[in-house]
């Protein structure tokens, strides 16, 4: 299977200017979908499945590959590969935000801009840093994940997204988790929680537009700031008036300006 087939590769929209639009856990690509209608007509968007997403196929993930997020990066990489992409714009959601960073280490040259929405260095917090979670919070996600994948989904898609089980948002985020097979989600979980890459930050030099709900359950507003201080491109901060870790599908009339301009603006 090629990896155009394998990670539902989309190439959308009529401009000159390229646009990669990488989602986070428990979503696809369909979770951008508020916001390409706005896009089509001055760029052209890469949309794409990341491998492990409810939309590809379970038999092509590796645990091993996957148990860090370098194999997600080389994905990346090698779709930008593929399409014989020289520049982009990077808009990395959640755990796409390290891969992004990652992958922009290793070859800064193509990423003109990435643009971070609701991203994080490490989850887990430390000495003179807050990252949100305990490592006790952490195994209690994981057991309950492992114990019970139907009951961990309907209480953790409502505290993810800042709504009630009613709300459209939540209901599609819990589609997309129910999506993923649930050893997969267990796995994926463990690599993006437990993960810790504040060292890779001064190595990524693109400029970088971080952009975070001001009440977010998964990434604490700080953490805007910590990335800002660390990495190694010139950064600008926005913090949205939304809640939730999903804000383009929650607050799309919020988000939507706010990506339109990071998308024009040079730092």
């Amino acid at each position: 299977m090629s990896l155009i087939e394998a990670h539902n590769l989309r190439i959308v929209g009529n401009g000159q200017r390229i646009v990669i639009l990488s989602h986070g856990f428990g979503t696809d690509q369909s979770v951008w979908k508020h916001l390409v209608p706005h896009l089509v007509d001055e760029y052209r968007m890469v949309l794409f499945d990341i491998m492990g997403a409810g939309t590809t196929n379970a038999e092509f993930f590796s645990f091993e590959r996957y148990a860090t997020l370098a194999g997600y990066a080389q994905d990346l990489l090698s779709i930008i590969d593929e399409l014989e992409i020289d520049s982009c714009i990077y808009v990395g959601h959640s755990v796409s935000g390290m891969i992004g960073c990652l992958a922009a280490a290793a070859r800064p040259e193509i990423f003109s801009k990435i643009i971070l929405l609701s991203a994080s260095p490490r989850y887990l917090n430390d000495e003179n840093y807050f990252g949100g979670f305990e490592q006790q919070d952490l195994n209690e996600l994981f057991d309950a994940m492992q114990s019970n994948f139907k009951a961990w989904v309907s209480g953790f898609a409502p505290l993810v997204v800042g709504d009630d089980m009613e709300s459209a948002t939540v209901q599609e985020f819990s589609r997309t988790l129910f999506n993923v097979r649930p050893d997969i989600a267990l796995a994926v979980a463990k690599s993006i929680f437990q993960s810790d890459f504040r060292h890779i930050l001064p190595g990524v030099f693109p400029p970088c537009h971080i952009l975070q709900s001001n009440k977010d359950l998964a990434v604490p507003v700080v953490v805007s700031d910590y990335l800002a201080a660390h990495l190694g491109g010139k950064t600008v901060v926005e913090v949205l008036a939304a809640e939730g870790h999903l804000p383009q599908l929650s607050a799309p009339d919020v988000v939507i300006p706010v990506l339109l301009r990071h998308l024009e603006m040079e730092i």
